[in-house]
């Protein structure tokens, strides 16, 4: 439907019979949320959908006493974990996937070294110990905390008959484990799930997804929506194959600022992004050549 009265377009001058005129027509905004454009929405996990409770330290720390251990130093603990984690992932991209290396081999290997770069080195026997309990545990949901507006977002978005897929630098336990003990069950609250130990490719490179769109039945990039909280894996690579994309800044970020700089549409939470979603297009000018 089009609005061509002179409130909506301005007062036309006065023109000569048969002569062209221009109108200014625009779409009427009914049922033009861009909600209503979308087929899928996917969304990542950690600082969108979930956040870790307490410290890396804690963990270690439990996990270290419980085999008769002082609690290492949190700082150094952190430290040394960020740069054998960054190792790992180099060496061993995807959680071992190419390499064919079993998930927990790759965990144990991280934190061990974790460990030896905080300046921390045990008998094998200890250690297979403390290994144990952090493995155990962050294939847990004690980690971990949903954040309250993702549950009913993730279900409003599949009541409006939305798939939902997740995508997410992640390992299987993740879909298996994590996920459904904290609430977040495939076939209630997502579709389907896009884990970078699972299928062998991780943000921020792009066909994770293209992965994501076949998942969901080859939908067209400019059908679906990406909701994460990072400007380089989430925000950029989906844009880059024509997905929309938003970023969440749940947490006051000093770089929230440039992401809107850029041009990028940053809300605070999932409640905002279910308004911003259903709020209606601003509405379109189309110019139309009309004879009268």
């Amino acid at each position: 439907m089009y609005n061509t009265s002179p409130q909506a377009c301005g007062i036309l001058g006065g023109c000569r019979e048969k002569s062209p005129l221009i109108l200014c027509l625009r779409r009427s905004s009914s049922s033009m949320s861009l909600l209503s454009k979308l087929r899928l929405i996917t969304v990542d996990v950690t600082g969108t959908l979930l956040a870790y409770k307490g410290q890396l330290g804690d963990y270690y720390c439990m996990a270290a006493k419980s085999a008769g251990k002082p609690c290492p130093d949190y700082q150094r603990m952190h430290e040394g974990f960020k740069l054998a984690y960054t190792e790992m992932a180099r060496q061993y991209p995807c959680f071992g996937f190419a390499a064919k290396m079993p998930n927990i081999d790759w965990w144990r290997m991280c934190v061990k070294d974790s460990f030896v770069k905080a300046g921390y080195e045990y008998d094998e026997e200890t250690f297979e110990k403390i290994f144990k309990r952090i493995y155990s545990a962050f294939g847990s949901s004690a980690p971990y905390s949903v954040f309250p507006d993702a549950q009913p977002f993730m279900r409003w978005l599949r009541g409006k008959g939305l798939n939902v897929g997740i995508v997410s630098n992640a390992e299987y336990r993740y879909k298996d484990v994590i996920l459904p003990a904290l609430g977040l069950n495939q076939g209630s609250e997502w579709d389907f799930g896009v884990f970078s130990g699972v299928v062998g490719v991780e943000k921020p490179d792009p066909h994770i997804y293209k992965i994501a769109l076949e998942m969901a039945g080859n939908v067209a990039p400019e059908e679906a929506l990406h909701i994460g909280d990072s400007m380089r894996k989430d925000y950029v690579p989906a844009r880059s194959i024509g997905m929309h994309a938003l970023l969440l800044d749940r947490f006051k970020t000093a770089d929230a600022e440039s992401w809107r700089k850029s041009g990028a549409t940053v809300l605070p939470d999932l409640v905002a992004t279910q308004e911003w979603l259903s709020k209606n297009l601003k509405d379109e000018p189309v110019a139309a050549e009309q004879n009268v």
